[in-house]
């Protein structure tokens, strides 16, 4: 695998990769990003990753400067998982200048449910992917559904943008006891581990009463926020809406998804369900 630190570099590299499959991350890699690795490997020629932890997608009161980096130990997972080319930049070279043109996604998108709680994180996140899109230049780029606003408002700025590229969703990645998984996991005691897959359950629980027929999405939100506030958690939402735009459901046969954001101590954790 061919580490990059320049934008040069990575271009020079890309001329002759043939068909790209990108996956962007911010490191401290865990399983469900070598699922995406893998899974990008199935669609193209060469698989290049980033690991880039974003200020801009991060609130003043965020854990920007305690994210985990683990470059050392991101490299030797993906280069075990065909990963042909690594994009690791400094801030310097991503953001030379003040960065003055940010991506501005629709607001419906971004007010809601993350948008609420994270003002000002969607529109960070377009402006990088944005910019690495047009670093990277590839055929394909691969977003996982745990952040499944972040995924619709990637695939939309695509998608209006007229970028040349193919989103693909990634499933989410569990483990054995339903925790989606995530860099920020390791934020948890164990005690806290051990109580992390409740938000899961509810997520399931209420799945399973729609498919019943149970329509009643505020009583069955207002039971599930009830649940984990009884045992310990600061839930922001957990909310049924449409898989197509977020919002509430208009008619009983909508695609629906259910996503949760709550926090259990000092580490906040979000999921959703496909309903």
């Amino acid at each position: 695998m061919q580490i990059h630190t320049t934008i040069d570099s990575l271009r020079a590299a890309r001329k002759t990769a043939g068909k790209v499959a990108f996956v962007p991350t911010m490191g401290n890699l865990h399983d469900g990003h070598i699922t995406l690795m893998r899974q990008a490997g199935e669609q193209a020629d060469a698989v290049i990753a980033s690991i880039f932890v974003n200020r801009l997608q991060f609130g003043p009161r965020e854990d920007f400067n305690s994210y985990p980096r683990t470059l050392a130990a991101d490299c030797e997972r993906l280069e075990a998982a065909g990963v042909a080319h690594l994009f690791a930049p400094d801030e310097n070279v991503m953001y030379p200048e003040p960065q003055h043109y940010h991506v501005d996604p629709a607001p419906a998108q971004i007010s809601i449910l993350e948008g609420e709680f994270r003002p000002g994180h969607f529109g960070g996140v377009a402006t990088v992917v944005l910019k690495l899109l047009n670093i990277v230049q590839p055929d394909i780029a691969l977003f996982g559904k745990k952040d499944y606003q972040q995924l619709m408002v990637l695939s939309n700025m695509v998608r209006q943008l007229a970028i040349p590229v193919e989103v693909l969703p990634g499933e989410t990645v569990r483990a054995d006891d339903g925790l989606a998984l995530s860099s920020r996991n390791g934020y948890l005691s164990p005690e806290e581990r051990a109580e992390a897959p409740r938000l899961y359950r509810q997520l399931a629980r209420i799945c399973e009463a729609v498919r019943r027929g149970d329509h009643d999405f505020l009583k069955l939100e207002t039971e599930a926020v009830a649940e984990l506030a009884a045992h310990g958690w600061k839930p922001d939402y957990i909310a049924v809406r449409r898989r197509a735009d977020l919002q509430p459901p208009m008619h009983a046969d909508d695609p629906l998804v259910v996503l949760a954001a709550a926090k259990l101590g000092r580490t906040r954790l979000i999921d959703n369900l496909e309903i």
